[in-house]
């Protein structure tokens, strides 16, 4: 295979369309690369089969295997197949793979890196474990609900204060706004209005004009799982 040919493989994406997903495919479309999408479908719990173990050892989605990746000492070369797991990671290696939305100098590096583990440990598990309670628990609890729906309000409060005079959260557009975006969006279908975040609704809506990020959202699941 020669090297033009083996640089365009598709990067492989085993996906479903929820947040931590979305990221993903964001983070594709805005870099312009190749690749195909294996659905995991969560419904039929084939993230917990014994093949996807393999690629994503905590058998959630995100997973990605990139058949160019950098293995070994002396990366970029050689190349070979390289499995990563963690929506976070992920993004972080196709941001140094690309050299685009990762900055890779301080102190920009770590003003990105800073707000990605802010989504990763606070505002995704937070508006994620609202969503449990309300949708999937077998009965209501109110405590539950009432904490993870509060402190997400909180978490989008603290991203309000930090926009106020940005355009994006770490000043240029970047992976953290790539990682945060969708769970803004899954947020504001909790009833937490953009009319009191009005940052937040001002850098919700830049990004979703982008068309990448249009092309990334308007991907459906497979139609008998619809």
């Amino acid at each position: 295979m020669s090297d033009a040919a083996e640089a365009t493989r598709p990067i492989k994406l085993y996906y479903w369309p929820t947040p931590n997903g979305h990221k993903i495919t964001i983070m594709l479309e805005e870099c312009g690369l190749p690749y195909e999408i294996h659905f995991v479908n969560l419904g039929k719990k084939e993230q917990f089969s014994p093949e996807f173990e393999k690629i994503s050892p905590n058998q959630k989605i995100p997973a990605i295997v990139d058949p160019n990746g950098p293995l070994g000492e002396g990366a970029p070369e050689p190349r070979g197949e390289l499995a990563v797991f963690e929506s976070g990671a992920i993004l972080q290696y196709l941001g140094r793979k690309t050299k685009q939305f990762y900055p890779l100098k301080e102190p920009q590096q770590t003003r990105v890196e800073q707000w990605l583990h802010w989504q990763m440990g606070g505002l995704g598990p937070f508006v994620g474990q609202a969503w449990h309670f309300i949708d999937d628990a077998p009965e209501e609890i109110e405590y539950a609900i009432e904490r993870y729906e509060e402190e997400s309000e909180r978490l989008i409060g603290v991203m309000n204060k930090h926009l106020k005079g940005r355009d994006f959260l770490a000043d240029d557009y970047s992976i953290a706004d790539i990682a945060c975006w969708p769970w803004v969006r899954s947020a504001r279908n909790l009833g937490i209005s953009f009319k009191e975040y009005a940052e937040v609704g001002r850098w919700f809506a830049a990004i979703e004009a982008r068309p990448a990020v249009q092309r990334a959202m308007a991907i459906k699941k497979p139609q008998e799982a619809q």
